[in-house]
This record gives structure tokens, C-alpha cells and sequence, in this order.
């Protein structure tokens, strides 16, 4: 995997990953931030730039996604599909999210699609 830096943005709803040198977005989670029925962090895309493809920025982003959850004491509820696929390939770091947090998490951005 590359060397790369990740910040949480989460005033823009972006946890993003810098290349080498910290200039660069090479990669990102677009995010959002779930209120109710408890407040859990909601990834909705997991995007990495197709020249950084392929080395392991995608996984580095979603383990820390986790881990910021975690953290902050907060649930995940992940609409993304690649969040979904990482943490069934990693149950030890990624609790499954309760079916109704998840049926939140669904209502609120069929409800607030803007930037999605």
C-alpha cells in the first residue's frame, strides 16, 4: 500500500486519503452523520482517484472509518457497497448495524439526497 495520510472532514461529510507528501486527495468516503434512532456515521461512496486504485486506500479508508466510529462510541451504518463488502470480510472491526439503524440511515438520504 502506498503511504498515505487520513483526515476526517467532518464538516463536509469526507473522511479522505492524501498521497505521499499530503498535497493530494487520492482517495475519499463521502459521509454522513445519523441522529436517530442513535447517532452512527453513515458511508454512502467510497471513491479512490483510478490512478491510486489498487493499493489498498479503499480498505485504509474503511478501517478507519471503523475506527473513528468506534472511537466516538458511534454505530456505522453503511450504504456504501464497498463498506459493506469490508466489513463482512472483517466482523472483528466492523459490528454489524442494527436492521433498523440501517432503515434510518436509508430514509434520510432518500429524504436528503442533495450532494450524494
Amino acid at each position: 500500500m502506498s503511504d498515505i495520510e487520513i483526515r476526517d472532514d467532518r464538516q463536509a461529510g469526507r473522511l479522505e486519503a492524501f498521497g505521499s507528501g499530503g498535497g493530494e486527495v487520492v482517495g475519499h468516503i463521502q459521509y454522513f452523520v445519523l441522529e436517530s434512532p442513535e447517532r452512527a456515521l453513515v458511508p454512502v461512496h467510497t471513491i479512490v482517484e483510478p490512478a491510486h486504485e489498487g493499493q489498498g486506500i479503499a480498505g485504509s479508508l474503511a478501517r478507519e472509518f471503523y475506527g473513528i466510529a468506534a472511537r466516538e462510541g458511534m454505530a456505522v451504518a453503511p450504504l456504501c457497497p464497498y463498506v459493506v463488502k469490508w466489513a463482512e470480510r472483517h466482523p472483528d472491526e466492523a459490528p454489524a448495524a442494527a436492521p433498523e439503524l440501517l432503515q434510518a440511515a436509508k430514509r434520510w438520504l432518500a429524504a436528503h439526497p442533495e450532494g450524494f
